[in-house]
């Protein structure tokens, strides 16, 4: 990475698919890229994805998911936001601002009111700096073999209409987290 760096905003683009080269490409080579291992949960592929290129290399990435819920007794549709990952060498230039904005640009146009997504503590600050707020109530997600487990991460939501109202309620994910 050149200690020069460019000041036009780099442009994000959508990807027709997103592989574990693409991710390893942003992240390297490891077991737990995003630190989340420890979990123990069982996690679903996104469907749409957004990413940024340096010099030729994939260096951020968001996906999106549609997914069924209920907030309380109320069943209805989020946009599940994951894989959000930018380069070590990347990190601090605003690039997942940048990939996380293209992909909620999108996500208003997929029908559902809110996005959703899990992380861990230290991410909390980032994401609030981006709009989202923390759920306070229990997030219950599906697992294999028809476990219904209670998310052990950090829920935030964003609305993706001005007029969303998020219910302070608990949270059933009726699939695996994305």
């Amino acid at each position: 990475m050149s200690d020069h760096r460019s000041p036009v905003a780099p442009d994000v683009v959508r990807l027709p698919e997103y592989t574990k080269t693409d991710q390893e490409e942003i992240l390297g080579k490891g077991d737990d890229p995003f630190g989340v291992a420890s979990a123990g949960l069982t996690w679903l592929p996104k469907e749409e994805h957004f990413g940024i290129r340096h010099e030729g290399r994939l260096v951020a990435h968001t996906g999106l998911l549609r997914l069924p819920v209920a907030i309380g007794d109320t069943r209805t549709e989020v946009v599940g936001v994951g894989g959000v990952a930018v380069a070590p060498g990347m990190q601090g230039l605003g690039l997942a601002r940048l990939v996380v904005t293209a992909a909620l640009a999108h996500a208003r146009t997929m029908g559902p009111q809110h996005a959703l997504l899990f992380c861990r503590p230290p991410l909390v600050p980032l994401y609030e700096r981006l709009g989202w707020q923390l759920v306070d109530e229990d997030v219950r997600v599906e697992q294999p073999e028809g476990r219904l487990v209670t998310m052990p991460l950090r829920t935030m939501v964003t609305p993706l209409r001005d007029d969303a109202r998020w219910v302070s309620e608990p949270v059933r994910l009726f699939s695996l987290p994305m």
